[in-house]
């Protein structure tokens, strides 16, 4: 494990800034709160600005997500951790029946939300588990699907860290 305390705050910003979907500036807000007295305690400094950024820019960085088993965005190109977390599932290689029903999913999903459908696919098992949390988070409230949300993006970045750092 690197000695994340003693990078510069550029070095910081690029070695963390792909823990989050599009948005660097959580990274780059954590940066100021240095030392860490680990890598659980960064976890944690890097979800106190997510849990204090406010419920506008809690939607963007939901917003900045993308949608699982999206074939336009898959040939627009997902980031490379994305495109990594997705494969290890078989998200990658769906046939056109499994990707017309995330398809139908993620629409349904997004109109109700307004953000598309977020899981930590490297802890959720296959495809089938997968679908079957779509269409049952589907019933939660806006709120609580907001919550859980907000809780997935922190096992995905839980992860990530633990990636970037070898742990």
């Amino acid at each position: 494990m690197s000695d994340f305390n003693q990078l510069t705050r550029k070095v910081f910003i690029e070695r963390f800034g792909l823990l989050f979907e599009h948005s660097p500036w959580i990274v780059a807000q954590a940066e100021t709160m240095r030392p860490f007295k680990d890598l659980m305690a960064l976890h944690a400094g890097l979800m106190k600005v997510v849990a204090h950024a406010g419920p506008e820019a809690q939607l963007a960085l939901l917003r900045a997500h993308p949608k699982l088993a999206d074939k336009a965005q898959v040939k627009a190109g997902l980031t490379k951790e994305s495109a990594s977390e997705q494969a290890s599932v078989g998200l990658n290689a769906l046939t056109e029946a499994e990707f017309a029903r995330f398809y139908e999913l993620n629409t349904a999903y997004e109109a109700r939300f307004g953000f598309p459908f977020i899981l930590c696919v490297r802890l959720a098992g296959g495809k089938a588990d997968i679908l079957a949390a779509m269409e049952s988070r589907l019933g939660n409230d806006p709120q609580t699907e907001f919550s859980t949300a907000l809780a997935e993006v922190d096992k995905i970045v839980w992860l990530r860290l633990k990636d970037v750092e070898g742990a």
